[in-house]
């Protein structure tokens, strides 16, 4: 007997506090069942309207992107892994101290990768960042 799989619900979220273009190809956040889906988030446009560096770049993309897990119902402790593009790997100290500042501990898992460019020339570092609803790190177990 063949039996089809139920279409898992999907949820397009919305936030004023980052807002999502009306020509923009991408959804900023949709939840997926449980799973958070955020599209690659950047300092823009506030790095285009004062200079920032690394550290602040990344307390600027984090903040976006908590308040994209918030509006789909999570919280910070639900944000289970990030993967980070930084345009010169020398930043990482800069990254890892923002990551310090933002997150308490457990941290979630994090891949840190050098790459050439990034949509615009002033961004130095941009994140993925990987979600669950009905999870928060803040009360793991063990360690």
């Amino acid at each position: 007997m063949n039996h089809a799989a139920s279409p898992v619900a999907v949820r397009h979220v919305k936030t004023d506090k980052v807002p999502e273009l009306t020509t923009a190809t991408w959804s900023n956040c949709l939840v997926v069942g449980d799973e958070i889906v955020m599209s690659g988030m950047t300092a823009h446009p506030a790095s285009r309207q004062q200079t920032l560096d690394t550290y602040q770049q990344t307390l600027v993309v984090l903040g976006k992107i908590r308040d994209l897990v918030e509006a789909a119902g999570g919280s910070v402790g639900s944000i289970t892994k990030l993967v980070i593009y930084v345009t010169d790997i020398a930043h990482k100290d800069e990254v890892g101290r923002a990551r310090r500042d933002f997150f308490g501990t457990p941290y979630p898992c994090s891949t840190l990768v050098a790459v050439s460019a990034l949509v615009f020339p002033e961004l130095t570092v941009e994140i993925d960042a990987f979600a669950r609803l009905g999870v928060d790190l803040r009360q793991a177990v063990g360690g």
